[in-house]
């Protein structure tokens, strides 16, 4: 699909529409909270539901007038960035920090929602659909058959990007516990499967070999990437509980107990699976495919906490094991296939997760020297780590550079990570400060930013080399004669 050409009249109606949208609810909202409707005051955001039980009228009210605020800022953010010709998620992301930084001016009517337990719930729906998505749009068959090249790519930049956003880690947080620096390294290492095949798609290389082996390693960066978050979660509540340190064979048993899950699930759920769709295509009830979905991916999710595993190891999990012939009789009747009818779901969710995620940056963080240091620190080493991965590729002849270039984007990787450092908790404290977390948003910006004009680059670089190697062989061949 052609994209729509970027022009300052649409650029600016939109501004203007985030804008206008904005002042308005400010101006409902600073009326509703003058006459006390709601109860909500600057002194005690987001606290309706804590003290009234979540199921009060007035939280209710709270979430009712809450959701179309992010709702209209994320579509009209999304369109902002799209016509813009980057990825929506970075204009939902930037109009949350706008709406969480609006206290800068004086403004404190939305400070609750950084706190509102009901909106919390609601993102981290959207994390967990948001990876169930993701698992369905991955293939085990083709993860196989990308060859050795894309897991040698993905695991040199896991390891060099780990390595690096450690060593910032000790570097500029010195007095933080070892295992917070171990989980700063695990936010830079997983790449955005969407956003890199969106760039590539944009570029028109999605068909090259170097585009099959960018998203083979990325898929593969992701299943690594969430074995590593389940060995650090695993680390941090041990250290929790009082063990000091980072116990390698701790770490090495929550990461063979991540590979377990996943691979005890994608055996048994492939063989109840099609049993489980099979009995429910008996049933003739609307939307019954929907619903045997979302339980199978919740339930998933669900034994994945039991075991002290996110609950997105589940939801990918639920994803991967998922395939078109398991339910081919409700696809034989008529129906949508499950990622279709999954769009409604994830185009209300998956934003309230992304904007939630811009709202809880501070700005203020960044009048410090040594947090702005911070943050470019970790967005080098996200720039740079992933560039060893060009040494994974073992076929002649491609691209190296641009294979680098292509796993660079974080995009909602790197968000979801940042957001699990900020709910987990280390001796009553969050893991990842808000200052860290902002740095994290920031890093995950740049490096999904500088993505495509460096990849066209670098891909415009490569093609004249090519051409010109090939024009002086024809020409050597020519002479020979």
């Amino acid at each position: 699909m052609k994209l729509q050409m970027f022009t300052w009249s649409s650029f600016l109606l939109s501004l203007a529409c985030f804008l206008g949208f904005v002042c308005a609810f400010f101006l409902l909202s600073l009326t509703v909270v003058a006459q006390g409707t709601l109860g909500i005051t600057s002194d005690t955001p987001g606290t309706a539901a804590q003290r009234e039980g979540p199921l009060h009228p007035e939280a209710i009210a709270l979430v009712l007038i809450s959701l179309p605020l992010i709702l209209m800022a994320a579509k009209l953010g999304g369109d902002w960035f799209e016509r813009m010709r980057q990825p929506a998620v970075l204009g939902e992301l930037v109009c949350g920090v706008i709406l969480g930084n609006l206290s800068l001016f004086g403004l404190h009517s939305l400070d609750y929602l950084k706190s509102d337990e009901i909106i919390n719930v609601l993102a981290q729906l959207g994390v967990i659909f948001l990876l169930f998505e993701v698992g369905l749009g991955s293939n085990i068959k083709e993860m196989l058959e990308v060859g050795i090249s894309s897991l040698l790519v993905a695991l040199f930049g896991v390891i060099a990007s780990m390595l690096l956003g450690w060593g910032v880690g000790v570097w500029f947080l010195s007095g933080a516990p070892a295992v917070v620096h171990v989980f700063l390294g695990a936010t830079l290492s997983a790449t955005s499967v969407g956003i890199t095949a969106r760039v590539l798609t944009d570029l028109g290389k999605i068909h090259t070999k170097e585009a099959r082996i960018i998203l083979g390693a990325a898929v593969i960066d992701d299943v690594m990437g969430l074995v590593i978050l389940a060995a650090v979660a695993g680390m941090i509540k041990a250290a929790d509980h009082g063990d000091s340190g980072v116990s390698l064979f701790h770490m090495t048993w929550i990461a063979v107990k991540a590979v377990l899950f996943l691979g005890v699930a994608l055996w048994m759920g492939s063989r109840i699976s099609p049993r489980m769709f099979r009995m429910a295509s008996r049933l003739k009830v609307r939307g019954m495919l929907l619903a045997t979905s979302v339980s199978f991916c919740f339930l998933l999710a669900y034994l994945a906490h039991r075991i002290e595993l996110a609950p997105i190891v589940g939801a990918f999990a639920a994803g991967l094991i998922l395939d078109p012939l398991h339910y081919s009789e409700f696809r034989e009747r008529g129906e949508h296939g499950i990622e279709e009818l999954l769009q409604p779901l994830t185009s209300f969710l998956v934003p309230v997760f992304f904007v939630l995620m811009g709202i809880r940056v501070d700005l203020r963080t960044f009048a410090r020297l040594d947090i702005l240091g911070l943050a470019a620190a970790l967005t080098l080493a996200a720039i740079v780590g992933k560039q060893v991965c060009g040494l994974g590729v073992l076929e002649r002849g491609l691209d190296r550079l641009s294979v680098g270039v292509g796993m660079i984007p974080r995009g909602e990787v790197g968000l979801i990570f940042a957001s699990m450092g900020l709910a987990m908790t280390l001796k009553g404290t969050p893991v990842l400060s808000s200052a860290a977390y902002s740095a994290i948003v920031i890093m995950v910006i740049i490096s999904t930013l500088v993505t495509p004009p460096i990849l066209k680059l670098t891909l415009s670089r490569w093609e004249r080399c090519t051409l010109a190697r090939n024009g002086k062989r024809l020409q050597g061949s020519s002479v020979s004669r």
